[in-house]
């Protein structure tokens, strides 16, 4: 028997009245903003589950509340949109200077099981990473337990591997722009929501250009407080510092050598962090406009217009109906709760 599991995205909307003050990293957006493919008019989205959680099989499929399934990668637009009300056109949720950003959440905060966009997959379902045919989960580095986010990517960017960082000589990953909220929610896998940007981190991770944007949700009690990253380090005494040491000792227990930093492990105010996923956004137009390699990526989505690799909601719904049908979830080792001492 067919079990289908559906969970609301929880979408927020935010709106602003009246003219907003003019910003450089406001102006850099909203000329990005332009170019955005078929910008949706809601913020809620819907997730079916395949397979079987903390399995190989496991795939975590995202669809429209008209029921058309789509890729959180290609179809959920970079910027938010505010929901369209009385056949009025939709615009662009903000607050008084700022554009709010979309945010697919991957992994919940205080979890291990390494959630991803399976980019190489058709409509990039989120599944748990597997490395040398076992399910990843990050190790509990002393005194951290799992992710001390909600950790996830930013839609339709790209961070290309042809692409090499002017400050690091680093190519990009190859991968979505990695996003952490450091609201205080605890989101779900496969959750979208709205953040604002406060700064970005420069991580390399062996050898591979991997920035990590700071971010907040913005229906967090703290978000009207939290407008940059020097807010967040006078707010939050040792937070920043906790996340440098965090990326930097993650894969230790694995055997792998620390992370290093761009910047001298520095974090990058908003104007940079945005000027960086303006341009990740723009390697992510090429790539689904077959202008660039696609480097393995799936690029089969719904709404982008201009796009060669859009596909039909029949299509679509092969994809979702050949993957494994759901069911209870797998138990997960004891090992996962181990501590580390690195």
């Amino acid at each position: 028997m067919r079990i289908t599991l559906f969970r609301s995205s929880l979408g927020c909307v935010v709106r602003v009245f009246g003219p907003a003050p003019a910003s450089s990293s406001k102006a850099v957006t909203q000329a990005v903003a332009a170019h955005l493919y078929c910008s949706r008019k809601t913020m809620h989205y819907l997730t079916e589950q395949r397979g079987h959680l903390n399995s190989t099989d496991y795939r975590l499929y995202f669809k429209t509340p008209e029921g058309r399934y789509i890729s959180p990668f290609h179809d959920i637009p970079l910027i938010a949109e505010s929901e369209k009300e009385n056949d009025a056109p939709a615009k662009k949720a903000k607050t008084d200077t700022e554009v709010i950003y979309n945010m697919v959440v991957e992994v919940p905060r205080w979890s291990n099981a390494k959630m991803e966009i399976a980019t190489k997959e058709p409509l990039n379902p989120i599944k748990q990473d597997v490395k040398k045919g076992k399910l990843r989960y990050v190790a509990n580095v002393f005194p951290h337990k799992g992710y001390i986010w909600n950790y996830g990517a930013l839609p339709q960017t790209w961070e290309d591997p042809n692409h090499k960082d002017e400050e690091t000589s680093c190519c990009g990953d190859n991968d979505p722009i990695d996003v952490c909220d450091i609201g205080t929610q605890v989101c779900s896998s496969g959750q979208v929501i709205q953040v604002k940007v406060l700064g970005i981190l420069a991580m390399i991770d062996e050898g591979e250009m991997d920035w990590k944007v700071v971010a907040i949700n913005v229906k967090d009690p703290d978000a009207k407080n939290l407008n940059s990253i020097e807010d967040v380090r006078r707010s939050r005494p040792g937070h920043l510092e906790a996340t440098v040491d965090w990326f930097r000792k993650y894969k230790v227990p694995d055997g792998k050598p620390e992370n290093s930093f761009g910047f001298s492990g520095q974090f990058q105010d908003k104007d940079f962090a945005i000027k960086v996923i303006n341009l990740t956004h723009k390697h992510w137009r090429a790539l689904v406009q077959k202008k660039a390699n696609t480097q393995g990526i799936i690029c089969k989505n719904i709404t982008c217009c201009d796009s060669p690799h859009v596909c039909s909601t029949d299509e679509a719904d092969v994809v979702v109906q050949s993957a494994p049908v759901s069911g209870p979830a797998n138990p997960v080792s004891k090992e996962v709760d181990r501590w580390h001492f690195v």
